[in-house]
């Protein structure tokens, strides 16, 4: 009963450091940091100030006031937590952490009130002590949250062998925490250089990036693009933690913190558009309060003691149908192979750099690749040179093997079903899952910083936007939910051409959006042919893929559907081009591309009605052979066209 009462008090503790991370906020955003002047603890050197017409004064005193009564409350709460809880209980730890943020939390606002480090200052020693201030403010959030979770019961962190996903985890932390340092030198930014409602937002804008602009102005788009690559990062790291340590709390924080997330950037959006008013600052700072407790409390959940862990678990092995009468000899060829595949310890054969390429996926790689390459020609009109061709190259190949690496991860128990899949290294063990994840997290960071220092942040933050859908939107949401999986899913495959086009303009303009949108549509075509000729595969590893669950009839007519659709995007690119298409004003595709497009759709299009008329293996397999050449070729043509018109 004390514990619980603990537990309660902990959380309305909690509730009220919020309040007074908000309350600090408005003394910062109405620069009241000096109503008491350079004095501390006392006001303007009162203990009670008798300036009672100075609106600055009341609202710094209100804060200190509703600092100081946390003393003597954190005082007894700390008596509490010995009292309450046992030795080496976490709750006795993370409450003297509470106390020791809140020492630190006083010192540091003593600091900035008595060197003048508030208003209207702004030094960069100010905006080095408010990051310093706000990185404690987390630090206290984050135990105050652990403190009454712990003592509401839950299970304790292990950090010892936590392997790849403990990495992740607590990286994605410390990302947060560094956006949060951005946001706050942002915001410092907005109150000393607030914007000007009669000068329009894209010019205010434009000033940001001007190399004469004080650089609290050059710190506001840097936290936008922060926002950006964390938010990626922290969706994919809370997506596997659903699904690798799964527990109802796991998954009911991981709901939470994707919709804070989601919900931030679009109010930051609403921020920006209505030039950062006080009440939007106070709310943005509201839902970062929010969504850091939700991430603490998730990574909590992930690392706690009792949850089970996927991915460290060993590989599946292959467990044969026990009723052998309902097998066709093709499903008995595929269980004896499975068997056999599965029956060989790893330790058997030592594991080379092969395993690890094969974790990639070369093979899909490659027309990704090729997207990727022939877009950036598009967009030069001509050769990129052959650092920036290779760097690309590399980058987006990282990314991309790095999905297909969490990929064999996370469906290592619909791959054994499967006879194409059966043999991957993370089902024989060749690379173990924790290792494969090791191995993705290297890959994926090592994309980021490679595309963003050798082209420009724009091309990062798009192969990793990539990642993010193949992962999260297609591998863990959609695979195994919905037919219409690689509809949406399959936007994955359309981010490659965007990098290398970005990789060259630092921009996407509309004929980007145009190959984004030809292979979002083409996509179907080429997989739903395939998942013809292995409906039988993905029926035994009870993947609801269109064919398992409408039938041929329903696939081949969405598969006409879809190349008409891919015939009408193809043309877009030359509707684009400067004389077609007035009010653009781009100069898109010429004559070139129209009669290679010509001659490739109508191929498409024949090909998809004799699959309609007959839906048999051979023409399926003759639609699916024919759309991996047809977007190669429609992008070569593209590229030739685009270098001759330059």
């Amino acid at each position: 009963m004390n514990q619980r009462r603990f537990a309660k008090f902990a959380w309305g503790l909690l509730a009220y450091n919020i309040l007074v991370v908000l309350w600090g906020a408005y003394v910062r955003a109405s620069r009241s940091g000096d109503g008491c002047g350079t004095h501390w603890p006392t006001c303007g050197g009162e203990v009670l100030p008798s300036n009672v017409e100075h609106t600055k004064t009341w609202v710094e005193f209100a804060h200190r006031v509703s600092t100081g009564i946390l003393g003597p409350v954190l005082i007894l709460f700390a008596i509490w937590a010995f009292r309450a809880f046992a030795k080496r209980h976490p709750v006795r730890y993370s409450t003297m952490a509470v106390v020791g943020f809140t020492v630190i939390e006083a010192w540091i606002g003593m600091h900035l009130v008595t060197n003048g480090l508030v208003a209207g200052n702004v030094s960069v020693e100010r905006a080095f002590w408010l990051s310093l201030h706000l990185v404690n403010t987390f630090a206290l959030i984050a135990a105050l949250a652990l403190t009454a979770w712990w003592a509401s019961g839950h299970s304790r962190i292990q950090l010892r062998g936590q392997g790849a996903m403990g990495f992740a985890i607590i990286a994605s932390l410390l990302m947060v925490m560094g956006l949060a340092v951005t946001g706050a030198i942002a915001a410092l930014g907005d109150t000393v250089f607030p914007a000007d409602p009669n000068i329009p937002l894209l010019t205010q804008i434009k000033e940001d990036f001007s190399a004469t602009a004080h650089y609290l102005m050059k710190a506001r788009p840097p936290h936008a693009f922060t926002a950006m690559t964390v938010g990626l990062w922290v969706l994919l790291i809370s997506g596997l933690c659903g699904h690798l340590r799964p527990s109802p709390q796991t998954k009911y924080f991981l709901r939470w913190t994707a919709s804070l997330f989601l919900f931030q950037m679009a109010f930051g959006l609403v921020n920006l558009f209505y030039l950062a008013p006080v009440v939007l600052q106070i709310g943005h700072l509201l839902i970062a309060n929010a969504l850091w407790i939700s991430l603490v409390l998730l990574s909590a959940s992930a690392l706690a003691v009792d949850c089970r862990r996927v991915e460290m678990e060993p590989a599946p092995v292959f467990a044969p149908v026990s009723d052998q009468s309902t097998l066709t000899p093709k499903d008995i060829e595929f269980e004896n192979a499975a068997i056999a595949a599965t029956a060989n310890p790893a330790e058997e054969t030592a594991t080379t750099w092969k395993d690890y390429l094969a974790l990639t996926k070369p093979r899909v790689i490659s027309l990704l690749l090729f997207t990727t390459l022939t877009a950036m020609v598009i967009g030069k009109q001509g050769w990129p040179g052959w650092w920036l061709f290779i760097a690309t190259a590399l980058g987006l190949y990282m990314a991309a093997g790095a999905a297909n690496a969490i990929n064999m991860v996370c469906e290592r128990d619909l791959d054994i079903r499967m006879a194409r899949t059966a043999t991957r290294p993370t089902l024989t063990d060749m690379v173990p899952a924790p290792k494969a994840l090791w191995f993705a997290f290297a890959l994926a960071t090592g994309s980021f910083g490679l595309l963003w220092s050798q082209a420009n942040l724009l091309a990062a933050l798009m192969a990793l936007s990539g990642l993010v859908v193949y992962v999260i939107v297609y591998t863990l949401l959609l695979k195994r939910r919905t037919w219409s999986n690689i509809v949406i899913g399959g936007a994955a495959g359309a981010f490659p051409p965007l990098v290398g086009y970005a990789a060259v303009t630092n921009s996407l303009d509309p004929l980007a959006w145009c190959l984004f949108g030809l292979i979002f549509v083409w996509t179907p075509v080429h997989f739903w042919a395939l998942a013809l000729l292995i409906k039988d595969d993905y029926a035994r590893a009870g993947v609801p893929m269109l064919p398992v669950v409408m039938g041929d009839r329903h696939t081949v007519l969405q598969i006409s559907l879809y190349a008409l659709a891919t015939v009408a995007i193809s043309l877009f690119p030359f509707v684009l081009h400067e004389g077609h298409f007035a009010g653009f004003g781009l100069i898109g595709a010429g004559w070139i591309y129209l009669g290679a497009v010509v001659l490739l759709n109508a191929i498409l299009l024949w090909r998809s009605v004799q699959l309609f008329q007959n839906p048999t293996r051979p023409r399926a397999s003759s639609v699916f052979h024919y759309s991996m050449l047809y977007l190669a070729l429609l992008f070569l043509a593209l590229a030739l066209d685009r270098s001759l018109l330059a």
